[in-house]
């Protein structure tokens, strides 16, 4: 760590917290069930239209066999659990998911 922080700068930056939530959705036995490319076509579709209504204000596909992606989320944990239940992955038991509240600093964003 080359830049030095101090407490006052902590106190200023945490009084800006707002609340989000996380999901994270993991790869369920329902994976590679038959129909499974349409189902998830749906769910990526579900998913960028989420992010385009800012539902997802970052959304973030994970390259791995047992995380599918993760979604940090504009909305209260419990309609983010509505949201993220009802979609078509998770339906059809090819993902699951586990929503948690979480705080995030506004203007925070992933390099371009």
């Amino acid at each position: 760590m080359s830049t030095t922080v101090t407490d006052e700068q902590i106190q200023a930056l945490a009084a800006t917290a707002k609340p989000y939530s996380v999901a994270i959705l993991r790869w369920a036995p329902g994976r590679t069930m038959d129909g499974a490319d349409a189902i998830e076509l749906e769910h990526q579709r579900r998913m960028v239209s989420l992010r385009a209504d800012g539902v997802i204000a970052v959304l973030c596909p994970v390259a791995s066999d047992t995380v599918a992606g993760i979604a940090i989320m504009t909305v209260p944990a419990p309609e983010a659990t509505d949201i993220m239940t009802a979609d078509p992955c998770v339906q059809a038991g090819m993902m699951q998911v586990d929503v948690h509240p979480c705080h995030g600093f506004p203007g925070d964003t992933l390099p371009a």
